[in-house]
């Protein structure tokens, strides 16, 4: 069982793994290689001067795997409500967790196809979103969103720090308590 899946492996998505693996929390992040991330140059990302969209990716997927999140690429079909959370299925597999974590990027298919509530987007090229509230829940308990998908725009540095707000209310929500992960210098 895990405690978190993460649909997507994007700047949101990767982000988030890395927060909940950080955490502790046992973290699959399934991708189906589809990111408009992958055709980027970016210029604007903080503490980057400049990288490839493509980049920019394996670093975030190599800083979540530093921490425990493991990886797969697959293509997820759909998502089951269980007892005990949820069981994400894919085109090649199964698998139970606790929380959802929706980085989709421009995709809502899967969101509709599960029933999830959508409203209008407002960025140019993006006309469905994913409703959610400030911390990131969907209309189904314990299935959040993050990134683009969820409305914020598609700047990998916005949907980046989405990722990783939605991973803190996330990990706050398991733990019982508000979660704060701050480094310091050593």
């Amino acid at each position: 069982m895990y405690d978190v899946v993460v649909v997507g492996a994007g700047p949101a998505g990767a982000s988030a793994a890395i927060f909940t693996a950080k955490a502790g929390k046992k973290t699959l992040v399934i991708d189906s290689d589809q990111s408009i991330t992958k055709r980027a140059w970016i210029e604007n990302h903080y503490g980057v001067m400049e990288t490839t969209g493509p980049d920019l990716i394996e670093l975030g997927k190599k800083q979540a795997s530093k921490f425990g999140a493991e990886f797969v690429q697959d293509k997820v079909v759909s998502i089951e409500k269980q007892s005990d959370g949820f069981l994400v299925k894919t085109d090649s597999n199964e698998y139970p967790t606790r929380h959802v974590i929706l980085a989709t990027g421009l995709s809502v298919e899967l969101a509709e196809s599960i029933g999830l509530a959508t409203r209008p987007g407002n960025e140019p090229r993006i006309k469905t979103v994913l409703q959610t509230d400030e911390q990131g829940r969907t209309s189904v308990d314990g299935i959040w969103a993050a990134g683009t998908c969820a409305g914020v725009s598609v700047h990998t540095i916005i949907t980046a720090g989405d990722g990783a707000k939605v991973a803190i209310n996330v990990i706050s929500e398991l733990n019982g308590e508000r979660y704060v992960d701050h480094d310091v210098l050593k």
